[in-house]
Parts: structure tokens; C-alpha cells; sequence
């Protein structure tokens, strides 16, 4: 039987002018959200605040996580003109701080790096002084591709292990714990300035033990900040939440990973990678 969510995971629905302005934008322009994509519980706080999460490489991933509400299907042919279509979009809305993630795409050789480098690029060109934060797929492992993206300089590279090492076979069919782990510490023997990334989802059926090691290796990879989220299944055929974590237990959480070393995390039923990104930044980045 399904348990039905608890008090602490009702949240109101946010809409109003510019809300329906971040959608005409998106709708006019042909760009695609992660916000929208994958259902976020956030998507009327943030639209209402004429923020969002663009995801290029297009709407369809070559792999079949568990979890994820993007849909699996045989990818189209990329967009040549999404990266300078991002740019302008971020420079209608403004924004100082813009989040850039993707589809993971396992057709293309070298995974979609060069289109992230090129899209990177194109924001800065057309919006000096804004920064730029990368929510990347692993690439399979290449440190060609990785070394693409972080020549384009964005100033976090973030990359989310998303659960730990014992239930990656039935939550993440496709990733490798360590190939996520290995790919946070190459950042930083590349560049040492980028601010790294990484995030988890609870609820997946973990243990306190084993998040408490995620954490551990994740410090022992240089990682910088941590987001920590409540698993929410987006329909009935994804996986079903095994367990809703209270709000004081990601308190606590909290203050463990703050206690071994991160500079920053957010932690929370409703907090997703992205969630307020350029808040947590602060004192770690500063712009030109």
C-alpha cells in the first residue's frame, strides 16, 4: 500500500506574472528544464522568482535511472544553435547566477562535453559577470571530455552521486560509484579553482551508515558543496520511496557533513541540486 506523503512534503503551489513569463520564454525560445522535466516540487517557487534549470542535449537520455521522470528514448540530433539560444534566454531573465544541466548522452562520442563548453562560453560572452554552474553527466569516464567542459570555465562543476554504492545497480542501471567519484576529484587536479558539487537523494531505502560514507568519500574527492533531498517517485511505474525522511534528521545530516569538511550544504525535504545554487556559492566565488 502506498504511504501517503506527510505533512512536512505539502507544499503551495507558486504561479503569477512571472511565472508565466519564465514559461513564455521557455516555450518561445524551444529550451528545455530540468525543473519541468523531471517534475521538481520547486518549479512554481523558482519560475516565480524568473529562475530555472536549462538542460541541453536535448529532452530524451540514453539511460533508464529508477528514479528519474526524463524520458528514455533514442536521442535527437543536437541543436546547434541551443548554446547561443541559453545565452539569450539567460540574459531575458537576467540572471547572475545560471545552472546548465543535460541528458546523459551515450550515443555521442564524447558524451555532449563540447556542447556544454560551447553553451558555457556563449553565456558568458553575452552576460559578463554572470556565473555559470554545470550539473554534468560522467561521460563515461573520458577525461577528454571532462577536460572540455572545465576549460570553459564555469565556476562549479557539480556532479551528483545521488545514492550510495550499494544501491547503484537498481537505482542508477548505466552509472558506477566510483567513475561519479573519480570524476569530482579529476575537477580538481584540472582546476583547482572550480568549486565542486555533489548531491544525494534520501529515502531510496540507505542506510545512516552508508550516507555517512558517501560523505567520507565525497571530502576524500576535494568535493566542496552538498545538497541532501527527499526522494519524491515522479509516477507509479518509478521507483516507490522506500522511507520519508523527517525534516530533523536532515538537520542533523546537516551539520555531520558541515562538521567533516564542506563549505557549504543545503539540506532538506524540497532541497534538489539546484535549489537557491547561487546562495550557496557565496564567499566561494566572487565575480569579475
Amino acid at each position: 500500500m502506498k504511504a501517503s506523503k506527510p505533512e512536512w512534503l505539502r507544499k503551495r503551489v507558486v504561479t503569477g506574472r512571472v511565472y508565466r513569463n519564465v514559461l513564455d520564454l521557455l516555450k518561445k525560445s524551444g529550451l528545455h528544464t530540468v525543473c519541468q522535466e523531471a517534475h521538481c516540487p520547486n518549479l512554481g517557487e523558482c519560475f516565480a522568482q524568473g529562475t530555472s534549470t536549462f538542460m541541453i542535449l536535448g529532452d530524451r537520455c540514453t539511460r533508464g535511472c529508477t528514479f528519474c521522470a526524463v524520458r528514455q528514448d533514442v536521442p535527437l540530433p543536437l541543436d546547434g544553435e541551443e548554446p547561443e539560444k541559453v545565452a539569450e534566454a539567460v540574459r531575458e531573465l537576467g540572471l547572475r547566477y545560471a545552472v546548465i544541466t543535460s541528458v546523459t548522452r551515450d550515443d555521442l562520442a564524447d558524451g555532449g562535453a563540447s556542447h556544454f563548453a560551447k553553451t558555457v562560453r556563449s553565456v558568458k560572452r553575452r552576460n559578463p559577470g554572470t556565473l555559470v554552474e554545470v550539473l554534468i553527466p560522467d561521460f563515461m569516464g573520458s577525461r577528454r571530455a571532462l577536460e572540455e567542459v572545465v576549460g570553459a570555465g564555469p565556476e562549479v562543476i557539480n556532479h551528483n552521486m545521488e545514492t550510495v554504492p550499494r544501491l547503484y545497480p537498481s537505482v542508477r542501471p548505466g552509472a558506477v560509484y566510483r567513475r561519479s567519484l573519480n570524476l569530482l576529484r579529476r575537477v580538481k587536479e584540472m582546476d583547482q579553482r572550480v568549486v565542486t558539487k555533489s548531491g544525494l537523494m534520501l529515502g531510496l531505502g540507505e542506510g545512516i551508515g552508508e550516507i555517512g560514507g558517501v560523505f567520507q568519500d565525497l571530502r576524500r574527492a576535494g568535493c566542496d558543496l552538498l545538497t541532501l533531498g527527499q526522494y519524491l517517485a515522479p509516477s507509479s511505474v518509478h521507483r516507490p520511496v522506500a522511507r520519508f525522511v523527517p525534516p530533523d534528521e536532515f538537520d542533523r545530516l546537516k551539520e555531520k557533513a558541515l562538521g567533516i569538511g564542506f563549505k557549504a550544504v543545503a539540506s532538506g525535504p524540497f532541497v534538489r541540486s539546484s535549489y537557491h545554487a547561487g546562495e550557496m556559492i557565496k564567499g566561494l566565488v566572487e565575480r569579475d
